[in-house]
């Protein structure tokens, strides 16, 4: 259904190149990068309180065409699995023998390039992750993940924004570690977005007359989203059942996004001096872009995304500030105890389920008493 490799070459062909430095300048921002990373893990351990891993690996630093590969691998992890189920599911093709092949094979390279251009849009935006789904390593066995950094993504927007270069590159560093703290601290957590992703993929009606109905709506979703209205494609392709599956993910997903941006910028002064100045100005270039930009990110679902990390960093900073941090933390004991969407946007009614009776953080008897 999609071919791997024209998927690495188109998006390789067609990303922009990133900004232009030296061998030494790469080498020191690589480096530099690495450290920056492991200090993050325990400034993020020390302040969730999550255990997480003790001495993890460094960070592994990707240029454009390297993160592409990255998530080609990934890709390949969930979906060719998943693939082999629907084939299974769908049967064979209405032409049958040779012909199907032949069909078969033409439709996988046209879609390995449309997934290399998305790869490409998306390559010059990220800054990091944190990868769940990768290939076995030589022994067979699964990792349990990998902090990625994409050095030339961080470089331009820090030179962009015209902030200190070592303060944004820790400011990164936290968010994506709080990421690797959530996934290795959280044993159930992988497992569960793995789980919630297969459904929803496994949801996908084959009927063809189905199908054509998903096609003509994702038309309709880029033409309201050409003309500035909110459609993207996800919501277009989705089946009623992937509806409410994705709701779930929705919500997970949004919590762990939130939380990471709210540790990046609660970790607090003393560790990042200009956290104020980056949000700031990090925050307009997330609203700017030329007319096409905005267009592409509303299709692709990424300003809904943004949407995530604002709603989501406010129920953390909520359930914080009036059930502390252990209180929080209660919502990794199990996905009984993750919030649901409506949870998040009015997160007294995820305390009132789970944390119980709870009362506001009282300061310290010396200082109530001043």
């Amino acid at each position: 259904m999609i071919d791997w490799n024209v998927a690495v070459q188109a998006g390789s062909r067609l990303v922009r190149p990133g900004p232009q430095v030296s061998h030494d300048e790469a080498r020191e921002v690589v480096a530099e990068l690495r450290e920056l990373s492991r200090l993050a893990h325990g400034h993020v351990r020390d302040f969730t309180g999550m255990a997480s891993e003790v001495d993890p690996a460094p960070a592994t630093i990707v240029d454009r065409p390297g993160w592409i590969r990255a998530n080609v691998d990934g890709f390949r992890v969930v979906l060719e699995p998943l693939m082999e189920q629907m084939s299974e599911r769908r049967g064979p093709g209405p032409l049958g023998g040779a012909g199907n092949v032949v069909v078969q094979a033409v439709g996988s390279r046209v879609t390995g390039m449309q997934v290399g251009a998305i790869l490409a849009y998306m390559a010059s935006r990220v800054l990091g992750q944190y990868e769940l789904f990768l290939p076995p390593d030589p022994s067979g066995n699964a990792p349990t993940g990998r902090l990625t950094l994409v050095a030339p993504n961080i470089v331009h927007v820090e030179q962009e924004l015209g902030v200190d270069a070592r303060d944004f590159r820790l400011w990164v560093c936290l968010h994506e570690e709080t990421h690797r703290a959530q996934f290795t601290g959280v044993p159930w957590l992988r497992e569960y977005v793995q789980d919630q992703m297969t459904k929803f993929l496994l949801a996908s009606d084959l009927d063809p007359g189905v199908m054509l109905d998903r096609i003509r709506d994702a038309a309709e979703a880029v033409a309201d989203a050409v003309r500035g209205g909110d459609s993207n494609l996800i919501d277009a392709i989705q089946s009623p059942e992937q509806r409410e599956i994705l709701d779930r993910l929705t919500a997970v997903m949004t919590l762990v996004e939130g939380h990471g941006d709210y540790v990046m910028d609660a970790v607090g002064p003393e560790v990042v001096p200009s956290v104020q100045q980056i949000r700031s100005r990090f925050q307009g270039r997330r609203d700017g872009g030329s007319k096409l930009d905005k267009t592409i990110r509303r299709l692709l679902g990424i300003d809904l995304k943004m949407k995530q990390y604002a709603e989501g960093s406010r129920f953390v900073r909520r359930v914080v500030t009036e059930a502390g941090m252990a209180g929080f933390n209660q919502v990794w004991q199990s996905p009984e105890t993750l919030p649901t969407h409506a949870e998040i946007k009015e997160p007294a009614l995820w305390m009132d389920r789970v944390v119980g009776p709870r009362a506001i953080d009282v300061a310290p008897p010396e200082a109530s008493e001043a």
